[in-house]
């Protein structure tokens, strides 16, 4: 960081001040024009998607410094890309600045954004700044990926079954120890850490894709449906469900949980929704797993691949309905919908 510009605020150096300073996290030989240019492979589809982040709703200097701010942006969208089956291309960036805000704050938040980016080797392409009351970024990443073998949500087929690539309800529980520290005292440091970890750093499931892509092209190709929970697991399988025009069962033992929930919580508050671990899992969001139904064998397939963590959660039925099963035949099945999960104006 240049400390001859840690004391001083954006509105001292102005948009093209900010701009020399963020044009370094790009690659000098992509931007200067007025777009970006990037070569697709033969027989390759880009896929572009767009995500908004705004201080006080998705991170706020309570929970996250500028790094993390940045990390959990370019994870978002990496996440977004990951779900459909796509390598990443590249990344645009929207800022809307506060003339007030530290420039200190906002180089930090580009190193948090180049270190996960650089994990996967993906370059920010550019993207422009303007005046805004709170400060706002709005990312579009491109990828790539075989027309072929895209992943979407509206090919689940009855008898699929229902994988999550990794735990549930950690990144939520999280946030509550950020907010609430006094919280989790049965916890040792490094389960704290770990939860704390997963909300200020979740890594998003690109690791997967290749694995998806030898399924796809097996001997016998699949057809697989899917989508990311950073919204939460039971609106991924409910957004999967409706637009496929399917219903769901999820066995609630078989949704895989972070261990120190076993510490953290009573056994009470493991079985009985709304309450904690359960409610975290299926409505907390932001873990950035992946939810994907397809056939029974290449499910058991994938799961061996993936290892620890990853879990066949449950089947896709012709009932319009996505039902949480218990194995305490005293707790009776319930029946999910969007409505309990987080929701923009709602």
């Amino acid at each position: 960081m240049n400390s001859d510009l840690s004391s001083r605020q954006v509105r001292d150096i102005g948009e093209q001040g900010i701009l020399e300073i963020l044009q370094r996290f790009c690659p000098p030989d992509i931007i200067g024009d007025d777009a970006a240019v990037l070569a697709i492979k033969a027989e390759e589809s880009l896929v572009v998607t767009t995500d908004m982040l705004v201080d006080g709703v998705h991170f706020s200097d309570i929970t996250t410094s500028p790094e993390d701010a940045g990390w959990r942006a370019s994870a978002a969208n990496l996440s977004d890309l990951a779900a459909m089956g796509a390598f990443p291309l590249g990344i645009t960036v929207g800022l809307g600045l506060p003339g007030d805000l530290a420039v200190s704050w906002v180089e930090r938040l580009y190193q948090g954004m180049t270190e996960c980016l650089q994990k996967y080797n993906v370059p920010i392409l550019g993207g422009d700044i303007v005046r805004s009351p709170i400060t706002t970024l709005a990312i579009t990443a491109f990828g790539q990926a075989n027309p072929n073998v895209i992943i979407r949500r509206s090919t689940a087929q009855v008898g699929d079954a229902i994988i999550v690539t990794g735990i549930h309800g950690a990144s939520r529980a999280g946030l509550e120890l950020l907010l609430n520290p006094q919280i989790g005292q049965n916890l040792k440091s490094e389960e704290k850490e770990a939860l704390i970890k997963a909300y200020q750093r979740p890594n998003p499931r690109l690791d997967v894709i290749p694995i998806l892509k030898e399924i796809f092209t097996s001997p016998y190709p699949i057809s697989i449906s899917g989508m990311d929970s950073s919204d939460g697991l039971a609106d991924a399988v409910l957004q999967i469900c409706r637009a496929s025009r399917v219903g769901a069962i999820l066995e609630q033992s078989k949704i895989p949980l972070p261990s120190a929930f076993h510490k953290w919580l009573t056994p009470a508050q493991w079985l009985h929704p709304p309450q904690a671990s359960l409610n975290y899992a299926l409505y907390g969001g932001e873990d950035f797993e992946l939810v994907l139904c397809l056939p029974p064998p290449a499910a058991l397939t994938l799961v061996q691949k993936l290892g620890a963590g990853a879990s066949i959660i449950g089947t896709i039925t012709p009932e319009l309905t996505v039902i949480l099963q218990y194995e305490n035949e005293k707790v009776p099945d319930q029946a999910l919908s969007l409505s309990q999960g987080f929701q923009h104006f709602s």
